[in-house]
């Protein structure tokens, strides 16, 4: 990772090479224990150099259990354990990557860094955010992603359309109702009580930012399930509330009583449930919504 600054190659998937390289090389190459992931697909026993586990899984092509595997434990290292998982993600899917910007570059009459660096933009954001590690194929999914950003890339390549004036293309200006950002709607149900103050920012996160949930969850301290569930039963209430035009109109004072009833219950619960896993007064893992 010292290379001097004029070594340092100009692709972003060459950058990638290198620094992944540096990463796994000796004399402390990061590793996965292979025990952890359990018996998928006959992967091998041990501790293996990422190096050695790509080269596995680019020979054991059918391997899909494995490979779900594998990547599950990536993916979440790189949203947990910091920025050299996050290049070793982008190492150990090179060989795609590689693939995807060579098919893309045919007939391409731009700058071939360009596609490079779109097909890993586009994975990296699934890396980040996208990939929902509850479902199949997370793999699959991490390369879909970079191989449609370069191809979106060549798509709209040159179509910009010049305006000389932008009120004639814009359209009426009057917004629709409820006026303002989704996030306004997600603050007034937290005034409604529709969810707590302390739910408001890991809500907009993932349901509107569509931000992975296990970082969300572990800065709440709470299990990916958990806050599934607390997700869902957020949404089933805010949905009834639109419905209802609650969150569009004018609460009745009963309607607020009721509101402001169920989220005085709800934090009693929480709480209850909280001391129930927490005798000692240490902090809650995996407390239910």
């Amino acid at each position: 990772m010292a290379a001097p600054h004029a070594d340092w190659p100009d692709s972003p998937l060459d950058a990638v090479d290198a620094a992944f390289a540096a990463l796994t090389g000796d004399p402390d190459p990061m590793t996965l224990d292979m025990a952890r992931l359990g018996d998928a697909g006959g992967l091998p026993g041990g501790v293996m150099a990422l190096p050695a586990v790509r080269a596995w899984l680019l020979t054991h092509p059918r391997a899909y259990p494995a490979r779900d595997a594998v990547w599950r434990e990536v993916i979440l290292r790189a949203r947990l354990d910091g920025p050299a998982w996050v290049v070793a993600a982008a190492g150990m899917a090179l060989p795609a990557l590689r693939r995807y910007a060579g098919r893309l570059r045919r007939g391409w009459s731009g700058d071939a860094h360009d596609i490079d660096a779109e097909i890993l933009t586009g994975f990296l954001t699934a890396l980040r955010d996208r990939v929902d590690l509850s479902q199949p194929a997370p793999y699959a999914s991490l390369c879909m992603a970079a191989w449609r950003a370069g191809y979106e890339l060549r798509r709209t390549a040159g179509r910009s359309v010049p305006v000389e004036d932008i009120e004639h293309v814009v359209g009426p200006r009057t917004p629709t109702v409820p006026y303002g950002h989704p996030d306004l709607l997600v603050k007034r149900a937290v005034q409604l009580g529709l969810l707590d103050a302390d739910d408001e920012q890991p809500y907009i996160d993932l349901r509107l930012g569509r931000r992975a949930i296990e970082p969300i969850a572990a800065a709440m301290g709470i299990t990916v399930d958990a806050l599934r569930m607390r997700a869902r039963r957020i949404d089933e209430r805010i949905a009834r509330a639109l419905a209802g035009g609650l969150l569009t109109g004018v609460a009745s004072p009963q309607a607020a009583a009721d509101l402001a009833a169920s989220a005085t219950h709800r934090g009693r619960t929480r709480a209850g449930r909280a001391a129930g896993a927490c005798p000692g007064g240490g902090a809650p893992v995996g407390v239910a919504a």
